[in-house]
């Protein structure tokens, strides 16, 4: 059989001792955590060992001795380490010597308990435990087979030495009866000032609970789901946002302490977001408020609804001609046409009418940036929704008059058959029609036909104005989608401590000499930039329709209306 010993590269300089560490039966593997060095008292380190393991829930134990023959040049070291295993009493019992500065170690197990003992290969792996200590595993994706068994052997190495925190707290500077080496032993690795932030955050997150409480009491009172409250706040993007926003705060602010790496890692995310969204919202706003650009900005906007409008006018002036060459039914022209240009009329008559109060509001809108970025794209986003719904009413009226000619063509197309729509069995069913039926059938059909291309080329024109609208705002939902989900914090702890998200490990030869165990260094494979998104991709919502390009084109086929925003209840967990 072959025995894995992991053994850090930190103790490898260590003055002699004993180890301590878990053995893993079912792999036939041995963690080293630490070198207890000379002298101590059995009892004392019996003791110790049992703190940690009630602390840790690990079983730790002491698996050997480590000699580091530079320091200790006795020959009665060696029997003193051999007799050591008759008071700890662990099977196999696994020496480690170094000698002197060879590259080269020793490695063997005693089995004293044993009535044949068998010869065992022995593999000598070193590893960080720093980088496995603050690293966390994530196993593959398709963990299937082999590698989903290789995934949960390397969980219990990652595992052993995460959850033996406690063991790693005392360096050498302790006044304590046991002396260790580890990771920390030269100083336990802090930071005074995340530590001042700790301390701070807890009356901070105390506070913020408490007013993020008292506006999700405000948002969920009765005040708010009456008619004309509730309709804004379901259709605003703003609105969506802020409430996404405060569910992220009230994640942050939580007294609740992560259960796991992932929730820890989750919270983190959401706080950088955070962070990273209202400094580039204040960065706007004092661009904004610099050089009076907001009043540069409320002068442009009057003209360029003046143009846009303009330019519809022109449009239908041209529709109620002969567009492109095509015969068109004059009457239904004239009227659609008329009925247009007097709703372009009447948006000109309200653009002039808020034309002196423009500056103000965007004046105050300018202050929403310090929210957020996101909160003031979504504030454009409504804003463009509001300039442009004189085109969302075109695009309704031409889409129910089309939706209607296709539905009665369609039943009508039915009574030639002699089929009817059975609205109870919701299926086509036979039906036998008289001759008055059939008559008043075709007429219908006849006018119904003739006049579709004139619906349909004012639908067609709207449609394709509506569509315009939706991908600007489509694009700038996209870009807070980004904003809102992207794991900010994984993907900088993937570009500056990569060994912090381990994807798997990779064992590297080192010089190998017969007579000698083998010797292997093992490495962190970090996660890729596309496993860290996938794994760490905040849940947002989006106020935008996902609809495939087959169900879209049989929307704009039939004429039902593209929305532009998304029902309340369909929001994305």
């Amino acid at each position: 059989m072959v025995l894995k010993v992991f053994f850090p590269s930190c103790c490898s300089s260590a003055d002699s001792g004993i180890l301590i560490g878990r053995w893993i039966s079912e792999q036939n593997s041995a963690v080293v955590l630490a070198v207890v060095h000379f002298p101590f008292i059995p009892v004392q380190v019996k003791q110790y060992l049992g703190e940690i393991q009630r602390v840790t829930k690990v079983s730790v134990s002491v698996l050997g001795s480590w000699s580091n023959s530079k320091q200790e040049k006795e020959e009665s070291l060696s029997e003193f380490l051999e007799d050591l295993g008759t008071i700890f009493c662990h099977e196999p019992w696994i020496q480690i010597s170094k000698e002197g500065d060879s590259k080269f170690w020793s490695c063997s197990t005693l089995q004293k308990h044993t009535k044949n003992p068998q010869e065992e290969e022995i593999i000598l792996v070193y590893y960080d435990q720093r980088k496995v200590m603050l690293s966390h595993l994530h196993p593959p994706l398709d963990t299937t087979g082999q590698r989903a068994e290789d995934a949960s052997k390397l969980s219990a190495i990652f595992d052993t030495v995460a959850r033996s925190q406690v063991l790693f707290m005392t360096d050498r500077y302790d006044e304590g009866p046991i002396k260790l080496t580890h990771w920390q032993s030269d100083g336990v690795e802090a930071s005074i000032i995340v530590e001042l932030l700790k301390q701070a955050s807890v009356p901070a997150c105390m506070l913020l609970t408490f007013l993020l409480s008292l506006v999700s009491g405000i948002c969920r009172s009765r005040v708010l789901k009456f008619w004309p409250l509730s309709f804004l706040w379901s259709k605003l993007s703003t609105c969506e946002q802020l409430g996404h926003r405060l569910q992220h705060l009230q994640a942050i602010s939580s007294n609740k302490k992560a259960q796991n790496q992932n929730q820890l890692m989750r919270k983190a995310n959401i706080f950088v977001s955070l962070l990273i969204d209202v400094a580039l919202g204040i960065l706007l706003m004092s661009w904004l408020y610099r050089r009076n650009r907001i009043g540069h900005l409320a002068d442009t906007l009057i003209p360029v609804a003046d143009h846009v409008a303009e330019e519809l006018q022109d449009l239908l002036q041209w529709l109620m001609g002969a567009p492109a060459g095509l015969k068109m039914n004059r009457a239904l022209d004239q009227v659609l046409g008329r009925f247009f240009l007097y709703h372009i009329h009447l948006w000109i008559s309200y653009i002039h009418l808020l034309s002196p109060f423009i500056e103000m509001i965007l004046w105050y809108v300018g202050l929403s940036a310090c929210l957020g970025l996101t909160v003031a794209l979504c504030i454009l986003s409504d804003i463009i929704a509001l300039l442009t719904f004189h085109i969302y009413c075109f695009y309704v009226y031409g889409a129910r008059l089309y939706c209607l000619k296709i539905y009665g063509l369609s039943s009508l197309w039915r009574l030639f058959r002699g089929k009817k729509w059975n609205v109870l069995r919701q299926r086509v069913d036979s039906c036998s029609y008289d001759l008055d039926q059939l008559f008043i059938g075709t007429l219908l059909f006849t006018i119904l036909l003739f006049l579709l291309p004139t619906t349909a080329l004012y639908y067609l024109v709207f449609t394709l104005l509506r569509l315009l609208v939706v991908i600007v705002q489509g694009l700038i939902h996209l870009l807070v989608d980004l904003i809102d989900s992207l794991p900010l914090y994984s993907l900088i702890l993937r570009l500056c401590r990569s060994y912090r998200l381990a994807a798997g490990v990779k064992f590297r030869v080192l010089e190998q000499q017969d007579g000698k165990p083998l010797r292997l260094l093992m490495q962190i494979n970090p996660l890729s930039y596309g496993g860290v998104v996938q794994t760490y991709r905040l849940p947002t919502y989006s106020c935008y329709p996902r609809d495939s390009w087959a169900s879209l084109c049989k929307k704009l086929f039939l004429g039902e209306l593209i929305y532009p925003w998304k029902h309340k209840g369909d929001k994305q967990n």
